[in-house]
């Protein structure tokens, strides 16, 4: 596994979105000068659907900052377009990330349980920020569907980042 390091470009990925279209990740839309890409597991996660839900409420006020959110995971385009159905999803919700693109991000990648659960490998939680310069401002790495960034907290540190121009951390060397 690859991790990304904090400060240095962002892979831009480009995926379909429920509802047609394509998008960069990494590359923000609309107006927007950052970019926050969550990663979930899919359709068969329960934590998963709370979270986006979660999102959706708040995406205003992260959209009211110049973030846009994107929603990501490798779910096919029925499964992607249920949890949009499911949990009144408005954000853009991209699908059918490979593993090859979740090891690129730096994911942690499960293979099913079982057939109930889903039919292919899947990315567990990830969430980066992805600053005006294309760089990873913000990264947060689960390798489990327990452990995934408070939204409040997440929004209220980039607000305070681009206020105090506050530099992106943790970019020492690891090792």
């Amino acid at each position: 596994m690859i991790a990304l390091d904090a400060g240095t470009p962002f892979p831009q990925i480009q995926l379909q979105t429920v509802g047609g279209g394509a998008r960069t990740l990494g590359k923000p839309h609309n107006g927007h000068e950052w970019q926050v890409v969550v990663v979930y597991r899919g359709l068969h996660c329960p934590i998963c659907k709370r979270y986006l839900s979660q999102l959706q409420e708040m995406a205003s006020a992260f959209y009211d900052q110049g973030v846009e959110i994107i929603a990501v995971s490798a779910d096919p385009l029925d499964k992607a377009q249920t949890m949009v159905q499911d949990q009144a999803l408005e954000l853009p919700l991209a699908y059918d990330l490979s593993p090859d693109q979740m090891a690129q991000l730096g994911l942690y990648i499960s293979n099913p349980r079982s057939a109930q659960e889903t039919d292919r490998p899947f990315a567990e939680p990830g969430t980066f920020v992805v600053n005006a310069d294309g760089n990873l401002q913000i990264v947060d790495v689960s390798n489990a569907p327990f452990a995934r960034p408070d939204l409040d907290a997440l929004l209220r540190g980039i607000t305070f980042v681009r206020e105090k121009n506050y530099p992106v951390r943790g970019t020492r060397a690891r090792g």
